[in-house]
């Protein structure tokens, strides 16, 4: 498995990491139910192989994805590189809004560990900008649970350039997750034209979600299948899913 450094100073990845959306099974952005044996089994299966890396956040299941996460490697921890996120937060309805206040990172931070079951975390992310609270309120509450050792490396996702350079002003982004695959890159180029070329010049690591554009890309997908789906799963109101 070919591995490369995350960004100017990160820790060297495997090219192929193990995201972790589906698994969460059903919430507002799920993908239907899921099978958590399977994907238990998945995740050792791609440890095996060589993978080091697994994506998750709170917000995949409300919780659920960390949890199986920290099952799936149990006695391992310390084999695998792990990313989580913050600022999709749900109330007791399940609805799921953005808070990237300080205390609320700070919060999220903590049950992440606990779900994880782990004293830090690799790279924690603001996975989605907040218009509500300033960036640089945030991001600073970012560095101070890296400076007191709760996570290894900060990073952001689905930032634009104008909310990197307010970040890396105060301190450096250690990685970006932005959406991109090859139907992706045509809808929205500015990924292309404009983020990418800054991360570049600032050493910064991408990490590219949806590289297979939710699966729609695996040479698998028919308008049967696409009938088939789970009626609870998002694809099925994604504009890349839909007639256009």
């Amino acid at each position: 498995m070919n591995t490369r450094q995350l960004g100017k100073d990160g820790p060297m990845l495997t090219e192929i990491g193990l995201g972790t959306w589906a698994i969460g099974g059903p919430w507002t952005w799920g993908w239907g139910p899921q099978d958590d044996a399977d994907s238990i089994a998945t995740i050792r299966r791609a440890l095996d192989l060589g993978i080091n890396w697994i994506d998750t956040a709170p917000v995949y299941g409300l919780g659920h994805a960390e949890e199986i996460v920290a099952r799936a490697i149990e006695g391992h921890r310390h084999e695998v590189f792990i990313a989580t996120k913050c600022g999709l937060v749900w109330d007791e309805r399940r609805r799921v809004d953005r808070n990237n206040r300080p205390e609320s990172i700070r919060k999220e931070c903590e049950a992440s560990l606990r779900r994880l079951n782990t004293d830090y975390i690799d790279l924690y992310q603001i996975h989605w900008p907040d218009p509500n609270t300033p960036v640089e309120d945030s991001w600073a509450e970012m560095v101070r649970l890296q400076e007191e050792g709760k996570v290894r490396y900060i990073g952001v996702s689905n930032f634009d350039v104008p909310l990197l350079e307010k970040c890396e002003a105060i301190h450096h982004v250690n990685s970006l997750q932005p959406p991109y695959s090859m139907v992706h890159r045509v809808k929205y180029p500015e990924v292309e034209k404009e983020i990418l070329p800054w991360c570049r010049e600032h050493g910064v690591g991408v990490v590219a979600y949806s590289p297979l554009q939710n699966g729609l890309l695996t040479g698998k997908w028919n308008r049967q299948r696409l009938d088939n789906l789970p009626r609870d799963d998002w694809r099925r109101r994604s504009e890349f899913f839909t007639d256009p």
